[in-house]
């Protein structure tokens, strides 16, 4: 078990219908936790936009969201609760 990111949380419903924790991470801190998580090198920068290839769909990473889940906290993409995309789903823009 890792330990927990020094954030309040919120509930978030999946689109299965379990809820996680939801960290609310203020903008001044992004770029350290998206440091501290990000798994690969190197780690893109903030205003970077990145595809998440379960939704489909195009993001900034300033979007990214943080779950508590299973005793770790995830690194997921802005639609993660509608398609499960978590950090190791983000591809650079084509």
């Amino acid at each position: 078990m890792e330990e927990k990111l020094p954030y309040e949380t919120r509930p978030l419903q999946l689109a299965n219908g379990d809820f996680v924790e939801e960290f609310d991470i203020p903008n001044e801190d992004k770029e350290i936790v998206l440091e501290q998580l990000y798994p690969f090198t190197p780690v893109p920068k903030l205003n970077q936009r990145m595809y998440d290839i379960h939704a489909d769909k195009y993001f900034v990473v300033r979007e990214f969201r943080v779950t508590w889940e299973h005793g770790m906290n995830w690194l997921v993409s802005p639609y993660y609760p509608e398609c499960g995309g978590t950090v190791i789903d983000w591809v650079e823009e084509r």
